[in-house]
């Protein structure tokens, strides 16, 4: 049975608790965890079977909830990974033998509540709500990882939003730092740990996103071209996993960026890089959708069955003036 785990403070002046999610209250756990891999390495039954501290309950609306994924955690990240969206980006999902992967910093992260701060430089800010897989054992070297195994390396689930600087990440060809601004990478609220049986939910989930109450993205992870035992595979080759890294594995369409026509595209090649790229950013700032100071999200992920419930993002975003 999976296990709903959040990580909160009740307290300003202490320090971070575990606790399990239940019924819509929390039930603190007596683990001395102060990171994620710490907490992993108890495994999938030792945290079933934490003690409790007291009976204690705690109502949600009088804890902050934190991200469950502490900044010792590397961000690896998994692009172009869900059909529709690999169309809308000029693609086709069907001819695709690669993954496209890249990182974001640690420091991006931040916990499932609160600021999304906007650099006062960034023009075309973006959201990119994506099933995070959260990583539980150690690697040194290529691993291949199969369905038979994958409960050995994936200790659990998260929501995660790939916040992206567009006009920092595309004009700049500079992944990394387009979407490694501090708080772009909100993690939680709920750590979902599953056990061996539990492994097929990575295939069911379903993946909404709402800007000021309006749906912007809606579809479900059976869509993702790459599934996470080749995924994880591949990504072995080139880094070594930890105890509490994270894996974020793509985005469903709907996001603000709006891919140019092919026939734009091709006539932008002619011209200086510097005039293609102010044309593509002025174009795309036309595009209402990408995210203005004061604007609300709102990402939930949840399997159909109910029985998996990773909670609900909320964030609003905010000027750096604000922090």
């Amino acid at each position: 049975m999976a296990l709903h785990i959040v990580r909160f403070k009740d307290q300003d002046d202490a320090p971070p608790r575990w606790g399990s999610l239940e019924q819509g209250a929390i039930a603190p756990l007596e683990l001395a965890c102060t990171s994620t891999g710490e907490l992993l390495a108890h495994g999938y039954h030792g945290v079933k079977n934490a003690d409790l501290v007291d009976h204690e309950r705690l109502a949600l609306d009088d804890v902050d909830l934190l991200s469950p994924i502490t900044e010792s955690a590397k961000v690896l990240c998994q692009g172009a990974n869900f059909r529709e969206h690999m169309r809308d980006s000029g693609m086709d999902p069907d001819a695709k033998s690669f993954n496209l992967f890249f990182t974001k910093s640690s420091a991006s992260i931040t916990g499932p509540t609160g600021g999304i701060v906007k650099p006062d430089h960034v023009k075309l800010l973006d959201y990119e709500i994506e099933l995070t897989l959260v990583l539980g054992k150690q690697t040194h070297g290529p691993v291949e990882i199969t369905a038979a195994n994958l409960h050995e390396y994936v200790a659990g689930i998260c929501i995660g939003n790939d916040v992206s600087a567009r006009d920092i990440q595309l004009p700049q060809m500079q992944f990394h730092k387009g979407k490694s601004y501090r708080t772009f990478c909100p993690l939680g609220p709920v750590l979902c740990l599953l056990d061996k049986h539990e492994m097929h939910y990575l295939d069911q989930m379903q993946l909404t996103l709402k800007v000021n109450g309006e749906t912007r993205q809606n579809d479900n992870t059976s869509a993702q071209v790459f599934k996470a035992p080749e995924t994880l595979s591949e990504y072995s080759q080139i880094v070594d996993f930890a105890p509490g890294d994270v894996l974020m594995t793509g985005t469903p369409s709907g996001c603000a960026l709006g891919v140019p026509a092919p026939a734009v595209v091709k006539l932008s090649a002619l011209l200086p890089e510097a005039r293609k790229w102010a044309i593509f950013v002025r174009m795309q700032q036309r595009r209402p959708q990408y995210l203005q100071i004061g604007d609300h999200m709102d990402a939930t992920i949840a399997s159909a069955d109910g029985q998996i419930d990773l909670g609900r993002q909320q964030h609003v975003i905010e000027g750096e003036g604000r922090r």
